[in-house]
């Protein structure tokens, strides 16, 4: 779906209040990534608990994938800009994330998955963002969902850029999921150089842009590729302009304000309930 929608109007826009480089690292078994958000940031960026970047055409960073492993207390929402990803749970979820689609999964009181890179070649590259789970919903029963790219609804900005609306609404266009108590946005933003655009946000919503090609100017503060900008609590919305043209991804949120307590694969609110989740995960009773 794609609509053309005019400029929503934003009085006093967002600064930025630090850039973010984020840390080369692996994970899985040994998949080559960039963890842009890591648990220095969760209470800043609450209720987001991590964002991962992915992208290579060398198969050694990516081809061990990530074998069966355990989560329990948040959702993972996987973008795939490029490449081919199996997805398996003790759910009994199976699908196939490729080209342009998001997986989305909600985690919950526990569930083992794996995903598994369903080529030998090519460019592999995405995110990985965890949505953290309210307290009185971290142990609901595990969903998943697979969103072609051609299911994501999308719409089209003044100067014929377009913006994928995968969670929340902008500009009039509803998102492909929605969630009533952490409210989150995910746009991807394909701008071309002048391009702008707009989108208002609530003061109490943490947000964050991660610029993944070509460079933007948020509040006359210049963010380059591969860097990721933190936007200030001290507007009514953000407005972006394209010093080139550009591609980057918008996430913004309503805090939990909930304790974050997390080992690993679980994050759950107190040491008590981590124990406990350790526990069920010995025991072969996480899922």
């Amino acid at each position: 779906m794609t609509n053309r929608r005019g400029e929503d109007k934003v009085d006093f826009a967002r600064s930025v209040e630090r850039v973010v480089i984020g840390r080369e690292t692996s994970d899985g078994a040994g998949v080559r990534l960039t963890r842009m958000l890591a648990q220095d940031l969760q209470r800043r960026l609450d209720p987001f608990l991590m964002l991962d970047v992915f992208g290579s055409d060398d198969p050694d960073d990516y081809l061990a994938g990530f074998p069966d492993h355990p989560h329990r207390g948040f959702e993972t929402i996987t973008y795939m800009i490029a490449g081919r990803m199996k997805h398996r749970d003790s759910a009994g979820h199976e699908g196939l994330l490729e080209n342009g689609g998001v997986q989305w999964m909600i985690a919950g009181r526990g569930v083992i998955h794996s995903e598994t890179p369903q080529q030998e070649e090519g460019v592999m590259e995405g995110f990985q963002l965890w949505l953290n789970l309210a307290a009185t919903d971290k142990m609901c029963a595990p969903w998943y969902r697979d969103f072609p790219a051609a299911e994501l609804p999308r719409l089209r900005t003044a100067e014929g850029g377009t913006v994928i609306v995968i969670a929340g609404e902008s500009h009039g266009v509803r998102g492909a999921v929605t969630r009533p108590v952490t409210a989150p946005l995910y746009l991807d933003l394909h701008l071309p150089e002048g391009g702008r655009f707009a989108q208002p946000l609530p003061a109490d919503r943490n947000a964050f842009v991660h610029v993944y090609r070509g460079r933007l100017a948020i509040a006359g503060a210049a963010v380059a590729a591969g860097r990721m900008a933190i936007l200030a609590n001290d507007g009514d919305g953000v407005v972006i302009e394209a010093r080139e043209a550009a591609r980057a991804i918008l996430v913004a949120g309503r805090p939990l304000n909930e304790p974050i307590v997390q080992h690993g694969p679980f994050v759950m609110n107190t040491p008590q309930e981590i124990r406990q989740a350790l526990s069920d995960y010995r025991g072969g009773r996480l899922a």
